[in-house]
């Protein structure tokens, strides 16, 4: 990351630097636990893991965080909803999203945390600590990698894209027809990617490395940051019926650099 990142945090808001920082606090835990012994447990739905270092990072996080904002309220994947009940500001915190990854010794995962207040997300971290790509926006100013401007890509055409997609645990259920819809995608010929973490997808996204990604049924934890990174990277964020996409839905997302994305929710929202 180096001076250029340290240059750049002069800019970001306090609450960005928190979350920054309390990324960087849960990656480190995240980063030295990855490839160790550890316990895993399974949640409800098919290979949806949880691992001690799950738990683990996600206090380091939420501890950093009150620790420098006595006030906040968090929405965390593993503890829920905790905090003094004001909602000035609210976290949104996936401490370790790509579990699955983790679990299995790939080293394809994320901390994911945004600052909500007044209802709208300001701040969003996406932090790979393997890679050490540090992926922050905040409302207004712009999405960065490293300290360095990032922009969507600039393909026009939906031909000459590169997507990705993820999967529900309930995904024998065939929820929202994402099967199908995966398949009518996979018939343009286009190379998709299944990274297994709807923050990095979301983050690749935004830095211009996918043109778009679409899934189903993820929580606001998964989405928060990633969201607004695309949008400050100058893309576009709906559901598949291109309406405004809600973080509380759980149904459908589609991010894209909004030059294929109406080409492409027009086949996502095709009725099956």
């Amino acid at each position: 990351m180096g001076a250029v990142l340290v240059e750049k945090k002069g800019s970001f808001s306090s609450l960005t630097l928190i979350a920054i920082e309390a990324a960087l606090v849960g990656g480190e835990v995240l980063r030295q636990g990855f490839g160790t012994r550890f316990s895993i447990s399974s949640k409800e739905g098919r290979h949806n893991l949880v691992t001690e270092y799950d738990h683990l990072s996600e206090k380091a996080i939420i501890d950093f965080i009150g620790q420098n904002l006595p006030e906040s309220s968090f929405l965390a994947e593993e503890s829920g909803y905790t905090g003094k009940g004001k909602e000035e500001v609210l976290w949104i915190i996936d401490p370790l999203d790509g579990t699955v990854n983790f679990a299995h010794q790939i080293p394809v995962f994320a901390v994911s945390i945004a600052a909500q207040k007044g209802g709208k997300v300001i701040s969003g971290v996406v932090y790979q600590p393997i890679t050490h790509e540090l992926f922050v926006a905040e409302l207004g100013k712009g999405a960065f990698l490293n300290g360095q401007n990032l922009t969507v890509s600039d393909v026009k055409n939906i031909e000459g894209a590169m997507m990705a997609t993820g999967f529900p645990y309930d995904l024998a259920k065939n929820p929202f027809h994402c099967i199908d819809h995966f398949v009518d995608i996979l018939k343009l010929g286009i190379p998709i990617r299944r990274m297994g973490s709807a923050a990095i997808d979301l983050a690749y996204t935004a830095a211009g490395r996918f043109e778009g990604f679409f899934e189903v049924e993820l929580a606001p934890w998964d989405v928060a940051a990633g969201k607004l990174l695309v949008e400050e990277a100058g893309g576009k964020v709906t559901d598949w019926d291109r309406n405004p996409f809600d973080l509380r839905s759980r149904a459908t997302i589609f991010a894209s650099n909004g030059h294929i994305h109406e080409a492409t929710a027009a086949i996502l929202s095709r009725s099956i």
